[in-house]
């Protein structure tokens, strides 16, 4: 009987350690189960994404304001274009609002930087499902890299 005590004590222990695990790596990876409330959708295309993800952070002046939602290839004209998914409580960016892929770091993952636009009364605000015109592609080290080589052997 109290093998039988011990035995159940050491599954709830085990079960909770599980438990406590799988909350801390959700916490980590700032996903939740329930997500981060209300958001909206806009949308942007580039020329290039470089090494951009889907849950990549959207940061306005290192202030995560939403995530990268979706990335997916115009049929049009090839280019990828990225859903950018805000928190409900950011809904007044003017259409004057750019966006560009950067990088933490110096070889750190890349997010999306969101530069709000000026406002005044000629100017309106994004709705959800707009495009932002305004995109500045990320900057992909290999080719920076090939350009200055490149640069270098043509001085001869």
């Amino acid at each position: 009987m109290v093998s039988k005590k011990i035995e159940l004590m050491v599954g709830f222990f085990v079960a909770l350690g599980i438990a406590a695990i799988l909350m801390l790596s959700l916490k980590v990876a700032d996903s939740g189960i329930s997500g981060n409330g209300e958001t909206y959708d806009l949308y942007a295309k580039f020329d290039n994404i470089g090494g951009l993800k889907v849950r990549s952070p959207i940061k306005v002046g290192g202030v995560v304001v939403g995530r990268v939602s979706n990335i997916v290839l115009d049929e049009e004209d090839y280019t990828p274009v990225v859903t950018l998914n805000i928190y409900a409580q950011y809904k007044n960016f003017s259409e004057a609002t750019s966006v560009s892929i950067l990088t933490a770091g110096l070889l750190g993952e890349q997010f999306i930087g969101l530069h709000p636009g000026f406002m005044d009364e000629s100017v309106e605000t994004l709705l959800p499902g707009d495009f932002i015109e305004d995109t500045k592609p990320a900057l992909v080290l290999e080719e920076l890299i090939g350009q200055f080589l490149f640069s270098q052997g043509s001085d001869d």
